[in-house]
C-alpha cells in the first residue's frame, strides 16, 4: 500500500461499513449490537457471505442488512470475485470495509484502497499469513509456549496479513490454556479493537507512512 495522506474523517456521519464474513460473524454481531447500544456511530449498509449456510447470514438477515454471497468457486478470475464482493459495497456506497472473518484473499480494487480493514486473532507478524485463520492461530500459540498473543486490526493489501497495522490488543497466555481458551480472550480484545479502528478512520486520525499507519491527535 502506497503512502497516503491523512484519511479524511467522515463528513456526512455515521459512518457506512460493509462488513465481508465466512463464517459465524461474531464480529459483525458484535458491530450490530454497539450500534444498536448506541456505542459506535455507524450504520452496516452491507454484508458479503463468501459462503452459503454459514452463521454469519442469519444475523445479517434478523438485522435487516442487504446480504451478497461471493463464491470464489464459482468465480472463473481472482478479478471476477472480487467484483462480486465489491460491486455490492460499492452499489451501497460503503465508506470502510470490515474483513470480520473472511477468509478468502480478495484483490482490493482501486477505490477501496485504504478503505478496507482485516481483524487477524494473533500479534502480527506472529501466527499470519496463509493457513493461519481460527483454531489454527490458537492452537499454533498454546504449541509455541508463548506468554501473550492478542489481535491486529491492518489495512488489507492483495496477500495475506501484511498490510499496515493500525493497531494491536494483547491477552496474556496461560499455562493451562487451551486453543479455545485462548480463542475466548482473543475475542473479547476483537470486540475492542475493531470499533476502535472503526471510530478513529471515522474521525480522520489514521494516516499510513509507508509500513507505519500513525494515529493523530482529535
Amino acid at each position: 500500500m502506497a503512502d497516503s495522506p491523512r484519511v479524511p474523517p467522515i463528513n456526512d456521519p455515521p459512518i457506512r461499513l460493509a462488513v465481508c464474513v465466512s463464517g459465524g460473524g461474531t464480529t459483525l454481531q458484535n458491530l450490530i449490537d454497539l450500534i444498536k447500544a448506541g456505542k459506535l456511530h455507524a450504520s452496516i449498509v452491507q454484508v458479503v457471505a463468501s459462503r452459503p449456510k454459514i452463521g454469519a447470514i442469519p444475523k445479517a438477515e434478523a438485522a435487516r442488512i442487504p446480504l451478497a454471497l461471493a463464491s470464489r468457486s464459482t468465480s472463473k478470475t481472482p478479478e471476477a470475485f472480487s467484483n462480486s464482493v465489491f460491486n455490492p459495497i460499492r452499489q451501497n456506497k460503503a465508506d470502510l470495509v470490515i474483513l470480520g472473518g473472511f477468509l478468502s484473499l480478495l484483490q482490493i480494487p482501486p477505490d477501496y484502497q485504504g478503505k478496507v480493514i482485516n481483524v487477524h486473532p494473533s500479534l502480527i507478524p506472529a501466527f499470519c499469513g496463509r493457513g493461519f485463520h481460527g483454531e489454527a492461530v490458537h492452537q499454533a500459540v498454546v504449541d509455541t509456549g508463548v506468554k501473550v498473543t492478542g489481535c491486529t486490526v491492518h489495512f488489507a493489501d492483495d496477500t495475506y496479513d501484511t498490510g499496515p497495522i493500525i493497531l494491536q490488543k494483547t491477552v496474556p497466555v496461560l499455562d493451562d490454556d487451551t486453543a479455545d481458551s485462548v480463542a475466548t480472550r482473543v475475542f473479547q480484545a476483537e470486540c475492542q479493537a475493531v470499533p476502535e479502528a472503526i471510530r478513529l478512520y471515522a474521525e480522520g486520525r489514521l494516516r499510513v507512512d509507508g509500513r507505519r499507519v500513525r494515529v493523530l491527535g482529535s
